[in-house]
């Protein structure tokens, strides 16, 4: 495979040649209700070639290595109609040439775990949460997926990388009086299949979150304090900011250009912000992107300054600035984009989570995310659980808490940062460019924000 791949892409009549060919196999489970929906193996095997000629690029996928040839000849061809009718050309960042062989590192491998006891496990959780009174409903899926990837361009690049990816979400609704509400547990991970088991209080918490929220009171609107939990300010950071540190976001935007312009403030000293490939373990591990440019922790802002962004070679190039080891597809049958992977705000000073409420005398505990949508600096999210806060404590739950407003505004208005960063994973990934769901990681301490409007009743 080496020998092949290298020769054919430094053969190539191109600027710049590189072949991708993936080989995966997935295992995956859902339940609906007391239904088993889905059991499924699958085998996927495929692979592409980039060929940039000019400045511009020409693509090809391919199921059947015997045709590998023709389809760089056919990415060349095309890069060749594409410079010849384009007059925007791409610049690709240098980067150093690498040669590694990467293999799994992991604590316990699914593959040699039976089908028949991913049921009886993932089964369990399912019948567990169908057995509290007032739940009406459940769905709850897992996957694994093994990947054996090799990656070689005409620059010297040369990866035979394996890859495994696994998560699990299950959920429960509950019904009273006309009134639905949900609660939710998750986990995932690339490295140790043993922790999706032991679960049992989880799943029990999430069956009794959605029987305590169908019963609540929908929160009243306006301005609130609001304490956001880990796994909420990480689905933040990740979506409201992370998104617009992109390099294609950046570059193709004139106007973000200037007001995500480096050295800009967006937040107090004590304000970190980060994405890194180096996590082991979590679901945006990633030791070299689909660019094969080794990846490292990339600082976004630091002591509250915008230092950095999440860039392909093409996108560092454009901007003349350094690559970051951000360039993601989520198969073969995509070209590679700037997307994150496990983006984070980091611990503060600011002690607990009761050292965050003490002083709120009205205010809101948002917990999770039952989902959201951004329009560039603006967002809306919907917290999966939240609590009143009042002089300082917990108080009653209440439903339909939507978070609404400005990424900028919103990171200049965290007041207080605690000292418990989290990070969760789960079997969701992200969305771009019609590439879903990329595997990613999200993590952040508690933290608290002033002035966060409310949508409710």
């Amino acid at each position: 495979m080496k020998d092949q791949l290298t020769e054919l892409a430094k053969r190539a009549e191109a600027d710049y040649c590189e072949i991708r060919v993936e080989d995966s196999r997935q295992t995956s489970i859902a339940f609906q209700g007391k239904d088993l929906e889905n059991v499924q193996e699958s085998h996927m095997f495929g692979g592409n070639v980039r060929a940039c000629v000019n400045g511009c690029w020409g693509f090809v996928t391919f199921n059947d290595l015997n045709t590998l040839e023709s389809r760089v000849q056919e990415a060349v061809r095309n890069a060749r109609a594409a410079a010849a009718a384009n007059a925007e050309k791409t610049v690709l960042a240098p980067v150093e040439p690498v040669e590694d062989v990467v293999r799994l590192d992991v604590k316990s491998d699914p593959r040699e775990v039976s089908l028949e006891d991913k049921l009886s496990l993932f089964g369990g959780y399912n019948e567990r949460m169908l057995g509290h009174d007032g739940v009406t409903s459940t769905n709850l899926r897992y996957f694994d997926t093994f990947t054996h990837l090799h990656f070689a361009n005409s620059e010297g690049t040369w990866l035979d990388r394996e890859a495994l990816d696994m998560g699990m979400g299950g959920s429960a609704v509950a019904r009273n009086n006309g009134t639905t509400a949900r609660g939710s547990a998750s986990e995932g991970g690339r490295a140790d299949f043993e922790a999706f088991r032991g679960l049992e209080k989880r799943f029990d918490e999430a069956a009794e979150a959605a029987v305590d929220a169908a019963k609540s009171e929908v929160v009243e609107g306006g301005t609130y304090t609001v304490i956001c939990d880990p796994h909420l300010a990480g689905v933040f950071v990740h979506e409201a900011f992370g998104h617009l540190s992109e390099g294609d976001n950046v570059a193709e935007d004139p106007r973000m250009q200037e007001v995500l312009r480096l050295g800009r403030r967006f937040g107090e000293n004590y304000l970190n912000i980060w994405d890194t490939g180096l996590d082991n373990g979590l679901r945006g591990y990633l030791p070299y992107d689909d660019e094969g440019v080794p990846t490292q922790k990339t600082w976004l802002i630091r002591e509250g300054e915008l230092v950095g962004r999440l860039h392909s070679r093409e996108t560092a190039g454009r901007m003349k600035e350094k690559p970051t080891g951000n360039a993601r597809a989520i198969n073969y049958r995509f070209p590679p984009i700037p997307r994150m992977r496990n983006t984070c705000i980091g611990n503060g000073p600011h002690g607990g989570f009761e050292d965050l409420i003490k002083d709120v005398k009205l205010g809101i505990y948002a917990i999770n995310s039952s989902g959201g949508q951004t329009n560039g600096e603006l967002f809306t999210f919907t917290a999966g659980q939240a609590f009143m806060i009042r002089d300082g404590k917990l108080a009653e739950r209440v439903r339909d808490v939507t978070l609404s407003g400005n990424v900028f505004d919103t990171l200049r208005n965290i007041t207080g940062i605690a000292g418990d960063f989290h990070v969760q994973d789960g079997a969701g990934g992200c969305g771009k460019g019609g590439q879903m769901p990329l595997p990613v990681s999200h993590g952040s301490p508690h933290i608290r924000i002033k002035d966060v409007v409310i949508g409710g009743r």
